[in-house]
């Protein structure tokens, strides 16, 4: 809790804990439903006859959209305001996720996965500007941390649910089952959240007074005489681009290939392999929380270099392993050490964006998903060409991670050279530097 509320006479109620609750559902349906394909993946390729490189597109076409519309549903959110849009963006994608389910060959796969990633498009720049109105500064980075620790648990928790759900439905009927869940989201949030606090006839005065500094963000101007282009185009913000591109090159082989590589690679059984599968994300989900914890003591800066050149000597070691569960338990490890820099990515778009800080969070969120298109399509062109050579995939992806150390060699967004914004509400001016 803020050590701030202890100054009001009773204690503020506690509306925005069921905020936080609603955003971090809807991060762990978004994963679980982006995964899913991931695991359905052999039955897919059996029914509709494709080929490694296809189903590698297949994949791929979801990155590629989600990059596209990212930037463009951010700036929608900013514009009419998360309700609306959130509605509207996991309305589609359920929409899409269902329709999954009725793909009959490898073009309309492609099409409708394509259709599912412009759907998911914004939702964590929408969610960040959420509790960015529904959380006071000190609890925002904590909050970014649990959401992505609990995105990644949920991800770990979909291989043995899609695999129950494939084996009692069929994988056709497991798609619609997955839209079900976001349609029931909607029907809550849509009754019972509101953009504004103000707006909530559950915020009392005290709440409403410890959340007045967050809900300026959302309705005032700040500007140092800069604009969202100049800051796009500062090399902080090429570089924190470069390194979450890094990062999720690495991360994205968890969701995509990772099932068939147990199989194929491994010779381990469909079960076996989903259930081995949970390993990188639930190692990743305590990786997120514990950075929120860890950066408290230990610069942000130093735990990324850390974090991700671990990455890079753990993969390589993975390669070397034979044992399969030892070899999975390094690549877990792996994903903990690159997921401690989650929270860090996020909070450094606040500190090198300011203003800006939604237009650059979105922009590196953009090009992250520019890497969940070329990550599984060059995985699976490798795969094809070289008649299933997995460790030349891994050591792309060694390489990914050492380019994200090498980054935050430059990186120092603790330190970016920016003003405190000056805001002016009703009592007066008030001093707020963004945080999450």
């Amino acid at each position: 809790m803020d050590q701030s509320e202890n100054k009001y006479p009773s204690k503020p109620s506690r509306v925005r804990y069921n905020v936080v609750a609603l955003a971090i559902a809807l991060a762990v349906l978004s994963y679980v439903q982006r995964v899913a394909l991931s695991q359905a993946a052999g039955p897919i390729s059996r029914d509709l006859h494709l080929s490694k490189a296809q189903m590698g597109l297949a994949f791929g076409a979801f990155g590629l959209s989600y990059a596209l519309f990212e930037l463009p549903m951010g700036l929608l959110g900013d514009r009419f305001g998360v309700r609306r849009v959130l509605l509207q963006i996991v309305l589609a994608w359920s929409a899409f996720t269902a329709l999954t389910g009725v793909a009959w060959n490898a073009g309309s796969l492609v099409l409708i996965r394509f259709c599912f990633g412009a759907g998911e498009a914004g939702c964590f720049p929408n969610l960040t500007r959420m509790l960015s109105v529904w959380l006071p500064k000190r609890e925002r980075f904590f909050a970014q941390s649990l959401m992505w620790a609990c995105t990644r648990w949920g991800g770990a928790a979909t291989p043995p649910l899609v695999l129950a759900s494939i084996s009692l439905f069929g994988w056709r009927w497991a798609f619609a089952l997955f839209a079900l869940l976001g349609i029931v989201w909607c029907g809550v949030f849509f009754f019972w959240f509101k953009d504004d606090p103000a707006a909530h006839k559950g915020v009392d005065a005290g709440e409403l007074e410890l959340l007045e500094s967050s809900r300026v963000l959302t309705t005032h101007q700040r500007g140092h005489g800069k604009t969202w282009l100049s800051i796009l185009v500062t090399p902080q913000v090429f570089f924190l681009v470069l390194q979450y591109f890094c990062f999720s090159f690495v991360w994205y082989f968890y969701i995509t290939w990772l099932p068939t590589y147990l199989r194929e690679g491994r010779g381990q059984s469909a079960g076996h392999a989903a259930a081995l599968s949970v390993l990188p994300l639930l190692f990743g989900g305590f990786g997120s929380l514990i950075s929120g914890l860890a950066s408290v003591h230990v610069p942000r800066r130093a735990l990324a270099f850390g974090g991700f050149l671990s990455t890079a000597i753990l993969l390589f070691l993975f390669t070397r392993v034979h044992a399969v569960l030892p070899a999975m338990l390094c690549m877990a490890t792996a994903s903990f050490c690159s997921d401690l820099t989650m929270p860090i990515s996020w909070n450094a778009c606040v500190e090198i964006g300011g203003p800006f800080t939604a237009t650059v969070a979105a922009t590196m969120n953009m090009f992250g998903n520019l890497a969940g298109f070329v990550a599984p399509v060059i995985g699976g062109l490798i795969l094809q060409r070289t008649g299933g050579s997995w460790n030349l995939l891994i050591y792309l992806m060694v390489g990914a991670a050492t380019v994200s150390a090498l980054c935050w060699l430059y990186l120092d967004p603790e330190n970016a050279d920016r003003q405190p914004a000056v805001l002016l509400n009703s009592r007066g001016p008030l001093v707020q530097d963004a945080a999450l």
